[in-house]
């Protein structure tokens, strides 16, 4: 494997389910954050960016996309840096101001996210000074319709948020709410191919080296969905599921149960794609999915995340 030493000024700090990889941008003139991670785990982002910044401040916070667990530490962090300045795609723009819940998406997933402020968006085909120089800010939607990108020439280094792991790429949110967006996954890919990276800073998991198997594993993925939207329906459930034993690590199963037939995108996900199996049918059949791959252990009436 080549050197994946990361360009000057640039640290990331890989973090496990919830929270995304934080990748941390410092130059001469500013220090910038790239993602803030979930709500739960927003303690230890600021220790992280404390810890790493010492008396310097943090300049500037971008946010990929609005995922809960890429901008959940938000509030923590405008908190300690009161001159903190927060970047946005502007597609959820409107939504921030007003901080609709529902719309944003955190309701309906049954997920955590304290109201934060932004100042100004990340704009597609613009540039931004990050590290002492210039990111391109590319739109990649699909995972989400208005997530980024960006892109550093000199070094060719992605940070690609949730549009391409290392072995694939984030759930389809659009297409469980009706709308198509497998095309727009493939549009991204055909973008990042086009970029050619040399290294990628995912959403989540290690930095890893760009290579033609990469994109080729998740293009097969995202052949497998479109062939069948049930199983990527199936595959979203199981993560959303995965999500919350994570937020809480063990739960009763009835409330786990509760939790999941009382959360809307799980009403919407099994309406569209299920509809002839029974909700607490389903949310059994996807449990027992999860111990069987050894995601999640279930002990008597308890649920654990393992």
């Amino acid at each position: 494997m080549p050197d994946m030493k990361l360009p000057k000024g640039v640290q990331v700090f890989e973090r496990g389910w919830l929270s995304s990889n934080n990748i941390l941008l410092t130059g001469d003139a500013s220090c910038a954050l790239v993602d803030s991670g979930y709500s739960t785990h927003s303690a230890q982002t600021v220790d992280l960016v404390q810890s790493a910044l010492g008396p310097r401040s943090l300049d500037l916070l971008l946010n990929t996309h609005l995922h809960s667990d890429h901008c959940g530490g938000n509030a923590a962090l405008q908190q300690v840096y009161p001159e903190l300045e927060t970047l946005i795609p502007p597609g959820q723009a409107a939504l921030v101001s007003v901080w609709d819940a529902e719309a944003l998406t955190y309701l309906p997933t049954g997920q955590l996210c304290p109201r934060f402020k932004y100042d100004a968006c990340l704009l597609p085909g613009s540039e931004i000074l990050l590290a002492g120089v210039p990111w391109q800010i590319h739109a990649a939607p699909g995972h989400d319709p208005h997530s980024v990108v960006l892109f550093e020439s000199s070094s060719r280094t992605l940070i690609s948020a949730d549009a391409l792991w290392e072995k694939g790429f984030g759930v389809v949110f659009p297409e469980l709410e009706g709308e198509s967006a497998f095309s727009e996954v493939g549009a991204t890919l055909d973008l990042i191919e086009q970029l050619d990276p040399y290294r990628v800073i995912p959403g989540h998991g290690p930095v890893f080296k760009y290579r033609a198997e990469v994109l080729a594993r998740s293009r097969e993925r995202l052949d497998a969905f479109v062939k069948s939207p049930a199983r990527h329906a199936h595959h979203a459930a199981k993560v959303l599921l995965k999500f919350k034993l994570l937020e809480q690590q063990q739960l009763p199963y009835v409330d786990f149960a509760n939790w999941a037939t009382g959360t809307r995108y799980f009403q919407l996900i099994r309406e569209s794609f299920f509809r002839a199996i029974p909700m607490t049918d389903w949310i059994a059949q996807l449990t027992d999915e999860l111990v069987h791959s050894a995601v999640a252990s279930k002990e008597g009436a308890m649920v654990f995340n393992t």
